[in-house]
């Protein structure tokens, strides 16, 4: 067996779990209990996988059309929580390789069907967040929903040669950089570039905080940096 590859063997025992905990689950279990034949919904679910992951053509359904009945019941944050369980589930049965690129195809898949149901352009991302390369020259207290200072609420800029992360310690929120908002819980971290216009969404208890670099905390360094460092040392 490639572990740099799926098999078509490992889709349905994946699903299987997942969808155990996705009806576990406080916030998904009640939307799930509309599937009455659930041998019928996780072949389909396997189909549509081979399809997306192998090519095979099994899928012939339409994913958004399947969905759009049930909109009603169906909140964006009801997404980052799917794309927790299934990084979890994915990490624990399939090869790193092979588990990341179902979460990045499970983050894009999120994010179609949020818009077609919600009508909210977000962009949601199923991997693990990246941990920062450099400490942070600065971080702010903890806020919370009472403490927030208003400014992180309204429309503003870090200033130039300035990054910042929001780490979310408890709860869940939102960061809107322009057109895009991207969910923010405990499992994700959301990047801030310099001098870009960008605001905080806080919908219900959350603690979070943010820390402020010189460079961009989330950059792979390249071998130069140490030499350049030294040089300016």
């Amino acid at each position: 067996m490639d572990a740099a590859k799926l098999d078509e063997e490992q889709i349905l025992p994946v699903l299987e779990r997942f969808y155990e905990r996705v009806r576990r689950d406080p916030l998904l279990g009640p939307v799930f209990a509309v599937v009455t034949d659930w041998q019928e919904h996780l072949q389909r679910l396997t189909e549509f996988w081979s399809s997306l992951m192998l090519t095979s053509g099994k899928y012939k359904g339409n994913l958004v059309a399947l969905h759009l009945i049930h909109a009603g019941k169906i909140r964006p944050e009801m997404f980052t929580r799917w794309l927790v369980i299934w990084r979890e589930t994915t990490e624990e049965m399939l090869p790193p390789i092979v588990a990341r690129e179902m979460q990045a195809k499970a983050g894009r898949i999120a994010s179609r069907l949020n818009l077609a149901l919600t009508g909210e352009l977000i962009e949601f991302r199923s991997e693990r967040p990246t941990v920062p390369t450099l400490q942070p020259y600065k971080t702010t207290r903890i806020f919370d929903e009472a403490t927030v200072p208003t400014a992180l609420l309204e429309s503003h800029r870090v200033k130039s040669g300035t990054w910042a992360l929001v780490r979310v310690l408890k709860g869940s929120m939102r960061l809107v950089t322009g057109e895009t908002i991207s969910p923010l819980a405990p499992d994700s971290v959301g990047k801030i570039q310099p001098e870009v216009e960008h605001h905080l969404e806080l919908h219900g208890p959350v603690q979070f905080q943010i820390e402020f670099f010189d460079r961009d905390p989330l950059r792979i360094p390249s071998p130069t940096d140490s030499i350049e460092r030294t040089e300016h040392a």
